[in-house]
């Protein structure tokens, strides 16, 4: 680890010249952190503009506080997680007190353990909870200085940390050149040059020859007032320069004139001295010993290398220290290719191939000028060992140089397969490009042909939804069928979806679908997943009823299938039990997918469960818990990164028939999914819209949007929208639309003998009935809906049963129902469904008082504050409420004192009487 010094060569007051304001900015950090609270810093600016002094200037002033620090080495960026180490190292004997999956992620990702690569974003929580554990001793302040040299991998999880501290007495600052992609829109602090009078100050501090005046004004404007130039650089000058500032400084970049500063140094040092210069330069971790391991074996001996000094370059002391990491770049650029070659194969020779063998083998890849079979399988190695710790950058980078290293066509061909699918995987789609293309040129067999298409299939529909993934994912999964059906299979499934639910049209998915139907039956026993493929690409080509065998044994098997097995599928089985039409079976199935998803940490994946949870709880009338899934849903999404079309939220507004919050949401997602090619987000915000204005009774409005939702190729949401749609088209009169709604809705609903499907069914028959058999048709609506768990679907039958009576001057009827809808309208928390239905009574002539839905306890609460509450009332502790939400226990406990001052409590006990609802509503 490359350690900095403490102050500079001329001492603090030097180094923080001019920097009150600065010094001023993290003094209220650390104030702040003391005083219980989090803070997060990107202190950056160019090299040698003083980071690295205000950065010692926290360190020093932190008394009383617990002080870790890391720093980012260039050499060491392709070591997953190595500057994460070095901040983290300290508190590894703490790591018992964490929750297990966050124990066991970090013990992975530092390879202290074997086990399956976990998600960053599980490291991500485990680091924070370390943090706010150590926090509770004393105040912590982190420091990572050179952060634009750290691993992707440490990137990612200590920028994923900085956004989640809130109440934990940690303060994280960074010190970088640039802002890193993955510390952008956190707090910064811009460290630029000097002010003139300081950098005057400074100049004089170290030029003791008189300077012409204009010469020292040109000299500070073109340095910009860089302390470490104007350190540096004056001792360049020549007579004629100071005389009349000739050829100072315009011909190169500040940063590079300050190289050839060090370069001129460090060529007046004797040979073995540059030397042992280089070798500290190639190796990262800053050991003495094996700087002076590799040096014995290049004959450099100590006595001898060290015997005129190092001119203040490099100190040894419990690390190698440079003078600045310029110093270590301009050492290692200048050397020649065959020195560094002898420097890095002497480091490679000197690390323990047991304890450090990543480090070894990227050394070793260093030193190799020329393809070597053994360095190459070494790297390939390396790049396993890399990912089953979770690093993927880093594993793709180690196959990425083992291609460079290899001579073999075929093999070189297989390796950039890798290497392309890794970088593909790590989010790298420019680098996956350039390796497939490399596995074009070099492919020697048709397998590797259909491989590197599959690859390419992959980039073009993890680039997001379009009209391009569908077909090459089909082509791809029909090359496969001659060498890996059962990963031909799979590759169909991810074409029907991609089709289904992304910017494809129906023709597409139609194409898909009689591709899968020509695919010859599986040998031998049948998986959960054939039938999923079997019910399918029936369900495209032939229709509901022809698939519903095979859809409901899908659904048998899904639901025994072990959840590891399927976990990439599980969309397929929740689809499964709604195109069954089965309300409990949507509703229970994502219950213990979640577990387990939160089990194995898989919190990428967790959004899509956590939708699969919420849509059934909105559908059902249980609006709080919906909400609280929803804030938890956007808290993972927030946190992963990963972009998400809030469907619970979408229907949960439009039901709530909140217009001006709706509206906004609505708007909002056609504009953002449909430039995306996000048309299932599209879909669910026309099917919202639709739901809402007929709540509204704004039927001319709602009509557009239900059949909008009803073109899509998303079979689930084109579904859900027909019952809106025939009650739209009826209500403006345009019975073709209306009666063809009905049609699409009983090839749908009819075939399956569910409450769900006959009660929609027959309350849409009855809106299009005549009289005598539309008195039938809603009362067989009311009863099968009543068996049912969807209380907003029963209450619109029985406002749609009120309101034909009411039509038909069957007044006192009409009151039972529309009093029936009304207060079931209320009590779920339909507003504008309430409001019709309000209307609708007045007009028989009943009195009725505008009411709403009294929730005094949840009011005054934020929806994150909501799903804490409720967690908590369910049992669950600091820590696992933390783990849920990504934030730390003491970030918890503070909402928590939040939440008991909103609902006049004082315990945890009182929660489950405070909360409205009591004993029903559940957090999920």
């Amino acid at each position: 680890m490359e350690q900095r010094r403490r102050g500079t060569p001329h001492g603090d007051s030097t180094g923080l010249l001019g920097r009150s304001s600065e010094c001023a900015l993290l003094d209220q950090t650390l104030a702040a952190v003391r005083m219980g609270e989090s803070r997060v810093l990107v202190v950056h600016g160019p090299a040698g503009v003083g980071k690295s002094a205000l950065l010692e200037y926290a360190e020093q002033s932190a008394a009383g506080m617990w002080v870790l620090r890391a720093a980012g080495v260039e050499s060491e960026m392709e070591l997953a997680f190595a500057t994460l180490h070095q901040l983290c190292a300290p508190l590894l004997d703490r790591l018992d007190r964490l929750p297990a999956p966050q124990r066991d992620a970090l013990e992975t990702v530092f390879g202290t353990r074997a086990g399956a690569p976990p998600e960053r974003f599980l490291v991500g929580l485990a680091v924070l909870s370390l943090l706010s554990d150590a926090s509770e001793r004393r105040p912590l302040l982190c420091v990572v200085d050179d952060a634009q040299w750290m691993d992707r991998a440490s990137a990612q999880v200590l920028g994923f940390v900085a956004r989640r501290l809130l109440a934990e007495s940690v303060a994280l600052v960074f010190g970088s050149r640039q802002r890193d992609r993955d510390l952008f829109g956190l707090p910064e602090l811009e460290v630029t040059g000097l002010k003139a009078a300081d950098a005057h100050a400074l100049l004089d501090s170290v030029t003791h020859a008189r300077i012409d005046q204009r010469v020292r004004d040109r000299f500070v404007a073109e340095t910009r007032g860089n302390p470490l130039a104007l350190l540096e650089l004056p001792g360049e000058l020549t007579v004629t320069q100071r005389a009349g500032g000739f050829g100072l400084l315009h011909a190169d970049t500040l940063s590079g004139r300050i190289e050839q500063s060090f370069l001129a140094r460090i060529a007046g040092l004797p040979e073995q001295t540059r030397l042992l210069l280089l070798i500290a330069a190639a190796e990262p971790t800053g050991d003495p010993a094996l700087v002076w391991r590799a040096a014995e074996r290049l004959g450099a001996e100590p006595a001898t290398v060290l015997a005129g000094g190092t001119d203040g370059l490099l100190e040894f002391d419990a690390r190698v220290i440079f003078r600045h990491p310029l110093v270590r770049s301009a050492v290692y650029g200048s050397a020649k290719d065959d020195d560094r070659r002898a420097v890095h194969l002497a480091l490679a020779e000197v690390t323990d191939a047991q304890a450090d063998p990543d480090r070894r083998a990227w050394h070793l890849a260093s030193a190799t000028a020329v393809p070597d079979e053994a360095v190459a399988a070494e790297l390939e190695r390396s790049a396993d060992r890399a990912q089953a710790r979770g690093g993927l950058a880093a594993a793709a980078a180690f196959l990425q140089r083992s291609v460079a290293l290899t001579i073999d066509t075929s093999r070189r061909a297989e390796r950039a397969l890798s290497a392309a699918d890794t970088s593909l995987r790590a989010g790298d789609i420019e680098a996956a490009g350039r390796f497939v293309d490399l596995a074009d040129r070099d492919v020697q067999n048709d397998w590797q042909r259909v491989r590197a298409h599959l690859v390419r299939s992959h980039m073009v529909f993890s680039a997001g939804f379009n009209n391009e993934a569908p077909p090459m994912l089909l082509a791809a999964a029909q090359r496969l069928e001659p060498y890996d059906m059962d990963l031909a299979r799979e590759t169909y499934l991810i074409a029907w979806a991609s089709a289904s639910y992304g910017a494809a049209n129906r023709d597409s998915l139609m194409a898909i679908s009689r591709a899968m139907r020509s695919v010859p039956p599986p040998d031998g026993s049948t998986r959960a997943l054939d039938l999923v493929f079997e019910g399918y690409a029936l369900l495209i080509t032939e229709g509901r009823r022809a698939a519903l065998p095979a859809l409901r044994r899908a659904v048998t098997a899904l639901a025994e299938a072990p959840l590891q097995d399927i976990m990439g599928w599980i969309w397929a089985a929740g689809g499964s039990s709604a195109l069954l039409w089965e309300d409990r079976l949507m509703a229970e199935w994502p219950i213990r997918v979640i577990e387990e998803v939160r089990r194995l940490g898989a919190l990428t994946a967790l959004p899509i469960y956590l939708h699969g949870l919420g849509l059934p709880r909105v559908l059902s009338g249980d609006f709080a818990t919906a909400a609280a899934i929803a804030a938890e849903c956007e808290a993972v999404a927030a946190a992963t990164g990963v972009p998400m079309t809030r469907h619970t939220t979408l229907m949960l507004r439009a039901l709530e028939g909140k217009e001006a919050e709706a509206t906004t949401l609505i708007a909002a997602t056609i504009e953002e999914d449909g430039a995306s090619g996000q048309l299932n987000g599209v879909a669910s915000a026309h099917w919202a819209a639709a739901v809402l204005y007929n709540g509204l009774a704004r039927y001319e409005e709602a009509l557009p949007s239900a059949q909008a939702t009803t073109q899509s190729a998303n079979q689930l949401v084109s579904q859900w929208a027909l019952p809106e749609l025939v009650e739209a088209a009826a209500r403006v009169g345009d019975d073709l639309a209306a009666h063809g709604a009905l049609d699409d809705l009983a090839d749908s609903a009819e075939p399956c003998d569910t409450d769900w499907a006959q009660g929609i069914l027959a309350r849409c028959r009855a809106l299009l009935s005549d009289d005598a058999g539309a008195d039938e048709l809603y009362r067989e609506a009311i009863k099968r809906l009543g068996r049912t768990l969807l209380r907003p679907e029963l209450a619109r039958a029985h406002l749609l049963y009120g309101e034909w009576l009411r039509r038909g001057r069957r007044r006192a009827e009409a009151r039972v129902h529309l009093r029936t809808a009304y207060e079931m309208f209320v009590s779920i928390g339909m507003e504008a469904f309430a409001e019709r239905a309000r209307r609708e009574l007045l007009a028989t002539g009943e009195t009725v008082r505008k009411r709403r839905n009294e929730d005094a306890a949840g009011e005054e609460l934020t929806a994150q504050e909501r799903q804490i509450a409720l967690l908590v009332r369910d049992g669950l502790s600091n820590p696992e409420v933390g783990a849920r939400l990504f934030l730390s226990p003491r970030t918890v406990e503070w909402h928590l004192r939040k939440i008991f001052a909103k609902l006049g409590i004082s315990s945890r006990r009182q929660l489950g009487d405070a909360l409205s609802g009591g004993g029903a509503e559940s957090a999920g």
